[in-house]
């Protein structure tokens, strides 16, 4: 961490509470990027930033927050919250477009609260590099879409989890987290494997399992990428929840 700002996780599980302090501004909002970035690779339900110790030195330095927001919008699929900003951070939130985009409480318990509330239901599931894999990520599509009513979503969402987890099969050969999160209007999908590997399209193979590659996501998805994950990377996907 920056000598000017730190970073303090508090352990309030499910939601990941960061607790600031310091400066921030231009020179250490990549800092701060960075940190929320790695509290955002562990997965929690939500994440509250707390800048009650924080003094905001420019105004462009709070779009950290938006730009971390929308990271975690795609994945993990979780709400950041904003919780008790100095007076003129306050103001500068106000009026900045593109932080209006993250939610602000004044109050940092309220925040965890709001925060938890919002979290999205969601599955997960461990499995090995192996070749029941993909069946069992279509399974667990199948399971997902049926508890939360969303009949049109499973086919689609079954090949693209199989391809995700497919291409993990063939390429990463580690284990993986798999992850399904409805997070409306979105159905989530994401994998998180072992190695820092760019996720690569596969030849086609319709004989395959799992074999036609990142292709036919690009194709079903409404949006799709990869971000590094801890000691690995996660790939997700997102398609309409219907």
């Amino acid at each position: 961490m920056s000598s000017r700002i730190t970073c303090e996780v508090r352990d309030t599980a499910p939601v990941a509470v960061v607790q600031l302090a310091g400066s921030l501004d231009v020179g250490t909002m990549r800092t701060v990027h960075e940190a929320l970035d790695r509290v955002l690779a562990t997965q929690p339900d939500a994440l509250v930033v707390d800048l009650a110790e924080v003094t905001v030195q420019d105004r462009l330095a709070l779009s950290v927050f938006a730009a971390a927001a929308r990271r975690a919008e795609e994945w993990p699929a979780v709400p950041v919250v904003l919780c008790a900003p100095p007076p003129t951070a306050a103001r500068w939130l106000a009026e900045t477009s593109a932080c209006r985009v993250v939610p602000v409480s004044p109050d940092c318990a309220e925040a965890t609260r709001m925060a938890g509330a919002a979290s999205a239901p969601r599955l997960r599931i461990r499995l090995e590099p192996a070749a029941e894999a993909c069946r069992r990520a279509r399974e667990m599509v199948a399971e997902a879409c049926a508890r939360w009513n969303l009949p049109d979503a499973a086919g689609p969402a079954a090949l693209v989890l199989s391809e995700l987890v497919g291409n993990v099969v063939r390429h990463a050969g580690t284990p993986m987290q798999v992850t399904v999160t409805l997070r409306r209007p979105y159905l989530h999908l994401a994998v998180v494997d072992g190695s820092r590997a760019a996720a690569r399209p596969a030849a086609a193979n319709s004989r395959a399992e799992g074999g036609r590659g990142l292709m036919l996501v690009r194709e079903l998805a409404q949006r799709w990428g990869s971000v590094p994950a801890g000691q690995g990377k996660a790939v997700w996907a997102m398609l309409p929840a219907t």
